[in-house]
């Protein structure tokens, strides 16, 4: 039996001249929440924005306009980490009681006393931090 390991971290810089790193490669995410895929097509959509007009004129991105993408994209991978290790924090408490079933996260007992909660949850899992468009 193999045993995953789940690391939530990122990249300081996420390009060098040459190379953006985006998704995975910049910013490693938690299953949890499964909001990874999200953030990675988010990435990729703002990088397309960014990057697009330089690739089509036949130029190659400078690094400052690699630094755009990490500028436009980095808080939403902060954001959405600090996230996910809120509720693995809640989910997974240091100290377990005899009776785990009797622990219920604080985020659980929100949604059942504020039913509004759910919606915004969802929608933040949804479309994340920052969603972002495909520019005409």
């Amino acid at each position: 039996m193999h045993q995953l390991t789940v690391r939530v971290d990122r990249l300081p810089l996420w390009h060098r001249p040459g190379l953006l790193c985006i998704s995975d490669a910049a910013h490693a995410m938690s299953p949890a929440g499964g909001v990874g895929i999200n953030l990675a097509v988010q990435d990729a959509v703002a990088a397309a924005n960014l990057l697009g007009p330089v690739l089509a004129r036949g130029g190659l991105p400078e690094e400052a306009d690699l630094a755009r993408v990490q500028a436009r994209r980095e808080r939403a991978a902060l954001v959405t980490q600090a996230f996910q290790l809120g509720i693995l924090r809640d989910l997974y408490p240091t100290e377990l009681h005899d009776d785990t079933t009797q622990h219920v996260p604080p985020i659980f007992r929100a949604f059942r006393a504020l039913p509004p909660l759910r919606h915004l949850m969802g929608r933040f899992i949804g479309l994340g931090a920052r969603p972002e468009h495909l520019a005409a």
